[in-house]
């Protein structure tokens, strides 16, 4: 009777091993995707998300789903990102959303608002206040699903190769800025004019353009834009913050198991809080190397910051007039924008400026 028992204990057991085995199997299958960046190796903190996204997502699954990166330009060009993932060229990218400010407006509030939040207020806009659900949303009708990818953080106002003391002084003034920000200061009489980063160093040097903007000192270090224009100027009042996104192919990321799904979401979740981090430690450092080596830092004065204000008003509402995607994001956006500051001008703005009038006695 108890070998009987035995035998058949172990039946059901052998049976529930075959049967368990496909469900495993389809919980974890075998998966490998490419993901496509738009910045190249040498930004530490862009680059950088991608390749830690991958490892994480590698090592949670055990091997099974494999993510592949490659720098700017080895699949496609850094301005066609999103159109790739839309196709299935790749699965994955990792861009900055208001470089397709061109395809729709509204592109451009998934990175960015001027005169809008700052970084952790972002964050709390997507994760917490529905933004991000309203933001895939509207690019799911593009055909990817975005998960955040990284904060650049709040940024300088640009490379100048002379000063900018009146907004008379901005009148053809070329500078390498694009999306939203340039659509704003044409009103300002810019020029604005698309270059790639790799391209800028070369054409401040040789005059074609006459300023640029692009990060932040921890980059702009490196690309070595004080040697071709040395004026360097702040408030970014366009750039607060500047997010970045993971975007997945809409039918991959729908056909993924929810486990996977989770992985991705955490794994995008640690590489975005990693290029915030290094952006933070690492741009007050190089800061003060630029100016050590003789950079002449200077600020935007009040006409040029309000003739700026007004300038983008004026931009806001005519795509609120035009644009009803745009209007849902900037309803939002700005909603929550208005109620933020007035808790953070009695509380993280307070402190913050009560520790730098300190911070030579502390």
């Amino acid at each position: 009777m108890k070998r009987r028992t035995f035998l058949g204990s172990m039946g059901v057991g052998a049976a529930a091993s075959t049967l368990a085995a496909p469900a495993i199997a389809q919980s974890a299958p075998e998966i490998t995707w490419r993901l496509q960046s738009a910045f190249p190796t040498s930004f530490d903190a862009l680059y950088a998300a991608t390749t830690t996204m991958a490892q994480y997502v590698e090592e949670m699954t055990d091997g099974r789903f494999r993510i592949q990166p490659f720098a700017a330009g080895e699949i496609v060009a850094g301005n066609q990102i999103v159109d790739a993932v839309s196709d299935g060229t790749v699965e994955m990218g990792h861009t900055a959303s208001q470089y397709y400010h061109g395809k729709d407006p509204a592109f451009s509030l998934g990175t960015l608002l001027p005169f809008g939040l700052n970084t952790r207020m972002m964050d709390a806009w997507q994760m917490q206040g529905g933004g991000l659900e309203l933001l895939n949303t509207f690019y799911a009708k593009h055909g990817f699903y975005a998960l955040p990818g990284g904060n650049v953080t709040a940024q300088m106002g640009g490379w100048y190769r002379k000063e900018i003391n009146t907004v008379a002084d901005l009148a053809g003034l070329k500078m390498r800025v694009g999306g939203l920000p340039g659509s704003i200061m044409a009103k300002m009489g810019v020029v604005p004019t698309a270059i790639p980063g790799g391209d800028v160093y070369v054409s401040l040097e040789r005059g074609t353009i006459d300023a640029a903007e692009f990060t932040g000192p921890f980059d702009e270090e490196r690309m070595g834009l004080s040697k071709v224009a040395p004026y360097y100027y702040f408030p970014a009042w366009w750039e607060g913050q500047a997010a970045v996104h993971f975007f997945i192919n809409l039918q991959k990321w729908e056909e993924l198991p929810a486990n996977y799904k989770s992985v991705l979401r955490a794994a995008a979740a640690t590489a975005s809080d990693q290029v915030v981090t290094r952006y933070d430690y690492g741009n007050p450092a190089a800061l003060v190397r630029l100016i050590g080596a003789g950079v002449q830092l200077r600020g935007f004065n009040e006409e040029i910051i309000s003739t700026a204000l007004t300038a983008a008003k004026e931009v806001y509402a005519e795509l609120n007039a035009t644009n009803p995607e745009w209007k849902t994001l900037y309803d939002s956006i700005t909603a929550y924008r208005d109620t933020a500051y007035a808790y953070w001008q009695l509380t993280e703005l307070s402190y913050d400026a009560m520790i730098s009038r300190l911070r030579t006695q502390l």
